[in-house]
């Protein structure tokens, strides 16, 4: 880049990128940013974002998913309408030697079992997840102090198995029990999509023992969602080897699923006998003095954040106390919706626009919409039963029924395609966006069809299955 055209930018935006980084760095503090906010440099001003450099794609996606937030407040301190950052790649001949040496600076006792290359990117503990502030009430206090036990003394309880449905704080336990054993063990913190795609990846490179190598020299094995070790037969075989060696060298293994071990479906019996021989505890939903307390402690996390005053009202947060019953990380997103209206709109809203903010979530806690009500509604409409959709036989008084319910799930629920291919006898991807894009061709083509989707949508939506 020009220096003249660098030079007149800074001095058009008044940015002084020195200043922000000091502050950042106090923030933030020493360690982190001699390892990642040093090496971010500034670039250009367009349209109210900034563009700024750094040397590595894995040095960019490092501080995105971990710093980007307190960055961009400490850059709207300066200039409030700066409203994101934006990271632009400037390789000055780093290589993978540099990557090592920024992990070693972060992690000084080298205890988290980093591992090479592609290993490296996904054994990562959120530093931000700890006992501390994990919020306890009746519904987890079970898996809390397992956890907490754990952490204090391995091979107490081996395995945990922690269960519970989708933003109830597993991943949350299992981040505070690594953070916590990081002080004076060998961790390695992974999930079972990672694990199966080492796997994969291990055999197609011949490379399988340095990957047992990995795996088996560990003091503590964290694995969370196992539940997508389903079907996948030779990495269940892998996993139980695995499993048994560590346990034999008296490492700990922590898993967390979103059903107990005699729900987990194709899964090896004796995987899931190795599960219920440790201590199996449950996170359910959150009760409402949970709720409220969380509410409580991410309003005090944000005013701390933000600095505004966030006085939400006592009935603002007994609605949402009330009515976001789903889980966690709903709760939260209804707070941050709430917050991010305030500081627009320079107010805070009133109970009727709180209603309106949250209509879509509303509208979902009251009817959610899964993937085995949207199979035996249009099974029950097509008049077939569940086993003869998911069987593998094509007939075609069953492929299109089957077609329409995997275009149904695909519209109607946030789940990818792997996740939809698995609930329909783990079928592929290919065949997911095959039977999507047939039932859009034949809805154009065929009313027909087209009044038949929707009076399903309908149904499905509204519940009303017995208008069938």
């Amino acid at each position: 880049m020009n220096n003249s055209r660098f030079n007149k930018n800074i001095e058009k935006i008044n940015l002084d990128w020195t200043t922000i980084q000091s502050e950042i760095k106090v923030k933030l503090g020493t360690d982190i940013y001699e390892s990642w906010i040093r090496k971010i440099n500034f670039v250009e001003e367009f349209n109210n974002y900034l563009l700024l450099s750094v040397p590595t794609r894995f040095i960019r996606d490092w501080i995105t998913s971990r710093y980007l937030d307190q960055i961009l407040q400490t850059i709207k301190k300066h200039k409030k309408e700066i409203i994101r950052i934006e990271f632009k790649i400037i390789d000055n001949d780093a290589n993978n030697d540099e990557k090592s040496i920024d992990l070693k600076k972060h992690n000084p006792n080298g205890k988290i079992s980093f591992i090479k290359d592609s290993y490296l990117q996904y054994n990562r503990i959120d530093p931000n997840k700890r006992f501390e502030n994990f919020l306890i009430g009746s519904s987890n206090k079970i898996a809390f102090e397992a956890s907490k036990k754990v952490s204090e003394n391995i091979s107490y309880y081996n395995p945990l198995y922690i269960y519970g449905g989708v933003g109830l704080g597993k991943t949350h336990l299992l981040n505070s029990i690594g953070h916590k054993l990081n002080e004076s063990k060998k961790v390695m913190f992974i999930s079972a999509e990672r694990f199966m795609y080492q796997f994969v990846k291990s055999i197609k490179s011949n490379d399988m023992v340095k990957f047992k190598e990995y795996f088996r020299n560990t003091d503590v094995l964290l694995i969370d969602d196992i539940q997508f070790m389903n079907g996948k037969e030779a990495m269940q075989e892998e996993f139980f080897h695995t499993f048994n060696a560590l346990l034999d060298k008296g490492s700990q293994i922590i898993v967390s699923a979103d059903r107990p071990p005699n729900k987990l479906s194709r899964i090896q019996e004796r995987i899931k006998s190795r599960f219920s021989g440790g201590l199996v505890v449950d996170i359910q939903k959150p009760e409402y003095d949970l709720r409220r307390k969380i509410i409580n402690y991410k309003i005090n996390e944000l005013i701390n954040l933000y600095s505004d005053n966030l006085n939400i009202s006592e009935e603002i947060q007994d609605f949402l106390s009330s009515k976001v019953t789903t889980n966690v990380r709903e709760l939260v997103g209804a707070i941050n919706r709430i917050v991010s209206f305030s500081r627009i709109y320079k107010k805070l809203p009133s109970l009727s626009e709180t209603k309106i903010i949250l209509k879509d979530l509303l509208n979902l806690n009251d009817n959610i919409v899964t993937i085995d009500s949207i199979q035996t509604i249009v099974c029950k409409f097509f008049k077939i039963s569940k086993n003869e959709m998911l069987s593998s036989r094509r007939s075609r008084y069953l492929v299109r029924p089957r077609q329409t319910a995997i275009y149904l799930t695909k519209i109607l629920t946030t789940k990818s395609l792997p996740e939809i291919g698995r609930e329909f006898s783990n079928r592929d991807h290919t065949t997911i966006i095959h039977s999507v894009k047939t039932i859009e061709r034949l809805k154009e083509k065929n009313p027909d069809m087209n009044d038949n989707i929707n009076k399903l949508k309908n149904i499905i939506l509204y519940n009303k299955e017995n208008e069938i």
